[in-house]
């Protein structure tokens, strides 16, 4: 069974930074992707970054140039490194593991509050 604990949300002020992790653990296979979603009440979920098994990254517009995703392969774990937040970036944050038999796997999302 796979599981991913995300960690590192909190309240920050504008301008400032966080790192978002996201550990897995369990039986991965053939992992295509990893992948940061942001969620606020009442609306869906969006993708922010993705990081390809290929190494590529691709990031949203609203988070280009601020957000970067990286991962440790040692020890399967993803970041997200937030820069310059702004009080848009208030969300719930998940981090997602996709194989390339498109299963997904889901972390239990951290609460990212961004205010003066």
């Amino acid at each position: 069974q796979v599981q991913l604990v995300e960690s590192g949300g909190g309240l920050v002020q504008p301008g400032g930074s966080l790192r978002l992790s996201c550990a897995a653990s369990g039986r991965l296979f053939d992992v295509y992707a990893m992948e940061w979603y942001r969620q606020t009440p009442g609306q869906e979920r969006e993708r922010v970054a993705i990081r390809r098994n290929s190494g590529s990254t691709s990031y949203e517009d609203p988070v280009k140039g601020r957000f970067t995703i990286s991962r440790d392969p040692a020890t399967n774990t993803v970041f997200l490194q937030m820069d310059s937040l702004k009080p848009e970036d208030t969300a719930v944050y998940y981090c997602s593991f996709v194989s390339y038999g498109g299963v997904r796997h889901w972390g239990q999302g951290t609460q990212v509050t961004v205010s003066s």
